[in-house]
């Protein structure tokens, strides 16, 4: 079992920053994606970033692309999420999510997760 801390969450003006954090419980080794996932109020939990741990190849969905970056260290069993120009619409709860096997088809769904983290509030105003 991994447990994944979220931290970094917070109130932010439109056109700001945030960065996230996820601390996992065992090496990163054990789960060769991590992702971001988002949920704002009344809409399903959807795909942020992911981010694989031998290539650091990086997912992003196109509404956060050029605006979100993902990063991972291994060494601190970390991965971040540096989120800059934030809209209004990037207010929701923000999950981090680890998985143990890569299952790259699919790395932008929620399935392919095993462990989630507990979450963290981001709120965008104007």
């Amino acid at each position: 079992q991994v447990q994944l801390v979220e931290s970094g969450g917070g109130l932010v003006q439109a056109g700001g920053s945030l960065r996230l954090s996820c601390a996992a419980s065992k090496p990163t080794s054990s789960t060769p994606i991590m992702g971001w996932f988002r949920q704002a109020p009344g809409k399903e939990r959807e795909f942020v970033a992911a981010i694989r741990r031998q290539t650091y190849r990086t997912y992003y969905a196109d509404s956060v692309k050029g605006r979100f970056t993902i990063s991972r260290d291994n060494a601190k069993n970390t991965v971040y999420l540096q989120m800059n120009s934030l809209k209004l619409e990037d207010t929701a709860v923000y999950y981090c999510a680890a998985a143990r096997s890569e299952t790259l088809s699919a790395i932008t769904t929620t399935r392919i997760y095993d462990y989630w983290g507990q979450g963290t509030q981001v709120t965008v105003s104007s």
